[in-house]
């Protein structure tokens, strides 16, 4: 019998990137979703998709209305998308505060509940927004949190943080999902709530330049246009 993993499950190109490697790893998995608040819900309809191909066996979807205090582009519509490109040594609007760890904490409820011995997510600090929370000391300081605060990690069985893809460029994450067979027109990008992406905003734009550095523009937003990096 495999053991088992939660992954975080955005319905994003690296969350699906990281389900598919948790289970080439050896892991059956329960994908973990988060209705938020997030403008951009759309995300979840992808994520139930990504867990139809993948065969994962269950999906939780956790409401938490982070909205109700705002402070995000993603999470109040008063707000605007950024669509000028991600600027270095600048924080995007588009960071929510606090998401992660609010989302790894559940996760580790749920990894401990279950007997999960991972936490597979799909946060990178290479190729994205420079947010605070997606950078390996973060992931690090959470582990330790791991040990200390459960049962499981007083027993020595706190579950393994791990996140595949965070040293990862985002072509690498392509070439990846492609190898490891990730349904990539299934996942869902676009910061914009609509029903197609919106293919202006950063993170359109950085997936739809790393396909088609990736030789797979047919699967980019743009169809094959090529973005000038800012």
């Amino acid at each position: 019998m495999n053991p088992t993993a939660i992954v975080l499950l955005s319905g994003g190109l690296d969350s699906a990137t990281s389900a598919a490697q948790a289970m080439a790893d050896g892991y059956d998995l329960i994908a973990l979703s988060f209705r938020y608040g997030q403008r951009h819900e759309r995300e979840l309809a992808a994520a139930r998709q990504v867990v139809a191909s993948l065969n994962i066996r269950e999906h939780q979807v956790v409401d938490i209305n982070l909205a109700q205090w705002g402070g995000s582009s993603l999470t109040d519509p008063a707000m605007m998308i950024p669509t000028d490109g991600v600027k270095p040594d600048e924080i995007p609007s588009t960071y929510v505060p606090g998401r992660n760890t609010v989302f790894i904490a559940i996760a580790l409820s749920l990894a401990e509940a279950r007997g999960a011995e991972a936490i597979y997510l799909g946060i990178n600090a290479v190729d994205y927004s420079g947010y605070p929370d997606c950078r390996p000391e973060y992931l690090a300081a959470f582990q330790h949190l791991a040990t200390l605060s459960s049962k499981a990690g007083l027993e020595g069985k706190a579950p393994k943080l791990i996140a595949p893809l965070v040293m990862d460029s985002k072509v690498d994450i392509v070439h990846r999902a492609l190898k490891l067979g990730v349904p990539i027109e299934q996942t869902w990008s676009c910061y914009q709530g609509g029903e197609e992406p919106c293919g202006l905003c950063d993170s359109c734009r950085i997936r739809d330049q790393a396909l088609i550095d990736a030789g797979r523009p047919d699967l980019a937003t743009s169809r094959g246009r090529s973005y000038v990096r800012s």
